[in-house]
């Protein structure tokens, strides 16, 4: 059960269906324990590299770029672009995902000296329109970085939960990033564990139940919400 914590300041009769929603993904799977990193400037390296690809081929990019000692801002800041690429090959399309390292780099060193903890002591409000100026940084990106490193309560969205909102009438097919994002905001507390714990059951559920094709929605959690 969601802590009763948790449970005050959410709006009206959505609020309280979106908790119930959360409690049964949380009963049917248990917590995820999402984002896995040993300090926030690796999960947002993480939450870069994870665009396109699995966690495990991210995993391996990571464990390069440790393994040479240069998974630290200015360590990355003053590598090429084109050994940063190979070094962190595994996680696919890596020359891309060398200028978007780069880019969000860059903006670190600029404008916060490559201090992490005076980046997110902007605050949500503040610094998530900077992320989003980031070439390449885009909403999903942006709020992981927010929410799983910074530990500030920006909801994540991703193709899941738009799927499993579509399906069960909360949203229609002209829903955008933002409106699901605000619809998640609006109606919950703004509470980094709880938002942290539901993008991550939304994942579980999408991966297991509430697949593009072939959905199994006799066994889903949500069956008969």
């Amino acid at each position: 059960m969601v802590s009763s914590s948790l449970t005050t300041g959410y709006a009206g009769p959505v609020g309280d269906q979106l908790i119930s929603i959360y409690e049964r993904l949380l009963s049917a799977f248990g917590p995820q324990d999402w984002w896995p990193g040993d300090s926030p400037f690796e999960v947002c390296a993480g939450a870069i590299l994870t665009q396109n690809t699995s966690w495990e081929n991210v995993r391996r990019a990571i464990s390069n770029l440790k393994n040479k000692d240069l998974l630290r801002p200015r360590a990355i800041y003053e590598l090429s672009r084109e050994s940063l690429a190979q070094i962190i090959r595994p996680a696919g399309y890596y020359n891309v995902k060398a200028e978007r390292l780069q880019n969000f780099v860059a903006f670190l060193v600029d404008e916060f000296e490559g201090s992490i903890d005076t980046m997110f002591s902007k605050g949500l409000e503040t610094l998530r329109p900077m992320l989003l100026d980031i070439k390449g940084i885009g909403p999903e990106t942006a709020d992981s970085i927010l929410l799983y490193a910074g530990e500030l309560p920006s909801f994540v969205v991703d193709v899941y939960t738009v799927r499993a909102l579509m399906r069960h009438d909360f949203i229609d097919e002209n829903a955008d990033y933002e409106g699901v994002r605000s619809f998640f905001m609006d109606h919950l507390p703004a509470d980094v564990e709880l938002y942290n714990e539901y993008h991550a059951l939304w994942v579980i559920l999408g991966k297991n139940f509430c697949k593009k094709t072939k959905p199994r929605c006799e066994k889903c959690p949500l069956s008969g919400m």
